[in-house]
């Protein structure tokens, strides 16, 4: 069972397919052990084998959309909950989908009732900090389909350019912030969480007043945002991720 989680979770870690080689050192065993197993992951659908790589099967993409819903919510509350109480703002997770991020939980303070939380709603990265956070960590060929994405959603072609200096600048700084764009009034701060290979694993966004957004909050922002992604990535790929829920 231990080897065969091994070969599983090599896999699906892993930024690219894998050679048989390369998997069985990703899990430190030897060939024919790896060969072995993966006939029977392969039968059973949690690997799939594509000439001589392997990637993740059916099932394990069957259960990544449940895993969004579920896992990841119930890993991220308690993190989404304690910087809603050091911030006094809004705050929710989000998880990458092909044109835009997906709002899956929120904590919003009595305070901020008037703010929409948008729980459920596909964001497009050309007016929220979210998406943006998350698409930034993503590389240039992956970004494109989300810039057609916001064209489609209104943002004018011309303007693209614009919007590439924006993803730049939160990949080079580590954080979205986007003020006024989607409403006058509201302003987000959004930080994506990544796995060890630099995928994007979700986000976390404050949600606040604009007027609250002022450059000494800012900081004091940014640091407890980074404090709560640092968390929730250690939650979700530290060595016991999600071992001490239930």
């Amino acid at each position: 069972m231990d080897k065969a989680l091994d070969l599983i979770e090599s896999v699906v870690r892993a930024d690219r397919p894998l050679r048989l080689s390369e998997v069985a050192n990703e899990a430190g065993m030897h060939r024919a052990t790896a060969y072995r197993i993966l006939v029977d992951l392969v039968r059973r659908g949690w690997i799939m084998r594509s000439e001589d790589h392997y990637l993740p099967g059916p099932v394990v993409l069957q259960f990544s959309e449940a895993a969004a819903a579920n896992s990841l919510v119930v890993l991220g509350r308690p993190v989404l909950q304690e910087l809603a109480d050091r911030t006094a703002m809004m705050v929710n997770l989000q998880v990458l989908e092909p044109e835009g991020a997906r709002v899956i939980d929120v904590v919003r303070p009595p305070r901020l009732a008037m703010i929409n939380d948008l729980l459920g709603e596909l964001l497009p990265v050309h007016k929220f900090a979210g998406p943006m956070a998350l698409v930034s960590a993503l590389d240039e060929a992956a970004q494109i389909p989300y810039l057609r994405a916001a064209e489609q959603q209104g943002h004018p072609p011309a303007r693209r350019a614009e919007l590439l200096a924006d993803i730049e600048r939160t990949r080079r700084t580590g954080f979205a912030l986007e003020r006024g764009r989607n409403e006058e009034v509201i302003a987000s701060l959004g930080r994506a969480v990544l796995a060890g290979n630099g995928r994007p694993l979700c986000a976390i966004t404050i949600v606040g007043l604009d007027s609250e957004f002022d450059d000494p909050t800012l900081t004091r922002l940014q640091d407890h945002l980074t404090a709560a992604t640092a968390e929730l990535q250690h939650a979700l790929t530290g060595p016991a991720a999600g071992a001490d829920v239930g």
